[in-house]
């Protein structure tokens, strides 16, 4: 059987810690689960001022936002770029009582879902569509399977 080449890129332009390894493990588990084939995934986390700017130049919001992911065309390959900002990440784990590796975490896998394609609806439907309990069912593996 081939084996499925995998690149998984992570770039931190913040004074952050992000813990490179567990989110390269985090993008590969979906991939994994979702049982791509070859796949090119680079991981970009973004101070709040270059999410900002990068929301309002994408889809002309002008505010900070926690993820956005863009899947891109290519021929028998995923390819897709997800740009998390953990200063939104961080406000939202302390309103929801949840660490902010966990938080951090979430939106990866979510940013991830997005670049195969999944979607979920705004509003109050968002956490009960399936992509949200597709997500929520990776997060929960990963916390399980933390050191």
């Amino acid at each position: 059987m081939r084996q499925k080449k995998r690149e998984v890129r992570i770039t931190n332009a913040t004074a952050a810690a992000v813990p490179t390894a567990v989110v390269r493990d985090a993008v590969v588990t979906v991939l994994d689960g979702e049982q791509t084939g070859a796949a090119d995934v680079s991981v970009t986390f973004l101070s709040g001022q270059r999410m900002r700017a990068l929301n309002r130049r994408t889809f002309g919001v002008d505010r900070a936002t926690d993820v956005i992911a863009f899947a891109l065309p290519h021929p028998g390959r995923i390819v897709g770029d997800v740009y998390v900002c953990p200063s939104v990440a961080r406000r939202a784990a302390e309103r929801l009582g949840v660490p902010v590796r966990q938080e951090l975490l979430r939106l990866v896998v979510h940013g991830t879902l997005h670049v195969l394609g999944y979607d979920h609806p705004t509003g109050q439907e968002r956490t009960v569509s399936l992509m949200w309990r597709v997500q929520e069912r990776y997060v929960g593996g990963m916390k399980r399977g933390q050191r």
